[in-house]
């Protein structure tokens, strides 16, 4: 199946203009207003048959068409000194149902059994996590979640707290919301506001590893879905309270 990943759109209310990206390729598919206009029309070179022609506002293309070269894949233990070498701040925005890592983990499993997630031992994630907020730097994530909770999102806000407790800043953000606002349906690292590190999954949820990019139009609209669901997420603690299977 091919796959298309939202890349952004200039559109408040989630109509077209919109470009995404294809998966696997180079290619850029581009959604707008089909041009109907005879006198356009006919001044187009070059026309096939299976051809058709869309309208977009270039403050489209500026924003958010990509200006550099597709990077390759990378396993995602290649960006690991990214989570101690970044200088201010490390924002994860965390958009999938369920991550194969989690369903895999023994922590998953003591879950299932009724154990107590929320306040285990600290690992080699909440220690670095220590260290690096105590030089004042910020670990950030928002996690989509759907309206109820799937199973990998329950267990995510189970474990969520005791990440909090350690340094990280994590809130939660309603699918339905998140699509109002726009916000990529990717998942993602964007570290000091200048480098991406894009999850690539299969149809499985298991991480296949990471592309890294400084394009900067893709790092225009990382920070931008930041700052946008930052501003509609809310806090583990009180998201916890508010949902019943988890206050």
């Amino acid at each position: 199946m091919t796959l298309l990943r939202f890349i952004g759109t200039t559109s408040d209310e989630g109509d077209c203009p919109t470009l995404y990206e294809v998966e696997g390729t180079t290619d850029i598919l581009v959604q707008g207003d089909r041009v109907v206009d005879p006198e356009q029309l006919a001044q187009l070179r070059d026309v096939k048959d299976s051809e058709t022609f869309v309208l977009v506002p270039r403050e489209l293309l500026i924003r958010f068409s990509p200006r550099t070269t597709a990077q390759p894949m990378v396993p995602f233990s290649e960006v690991a000194p990214l989570f101690r070498d970044f200088a201010y701040t490390a924002f994860r925005l965390e958009t999938r149902r369920g991550y194969a890592s989690d369903r895999n983990s023994p922590k998953w499993r003591r879950w299932k059994q009724g154990a107590e997630i929320s306040t285990e031992p600290g690992n080699a994630w909440r220690e670095n996590v220590q260290v690096q907020t105590a030089l004042g730097k910020r670990f950030e994530r928002v996690r989509i979640v759907d309206q109820p909770l799937t199973e990998g999102q329950q267990f995510l806000l189970a474990s969520g707290h005791r990440n909090v407790s350690a340094g990280e800043d994590i809130r939660n953000l309603y699918r339905a919301e998140a699509i109002r606002i726009g916000l990529p349906d990717h998942d993602f690292w964007l570290f000091d506001s200048r480098l991406v590190a894009g999850f690539v999954f299969d149809e499985d949820d298991t991480t296949l590893g990471v592309i890294l990019s400084e394009d900067p139009s893709e790092v225009a609209a990382a920070c931008q879905a930041r700052d946008a669901a930052w501003h509609y997420a809310t806090r583990t603690a009180e998201f916890a309270r508010a949902v019943p299977s988890a206050g």
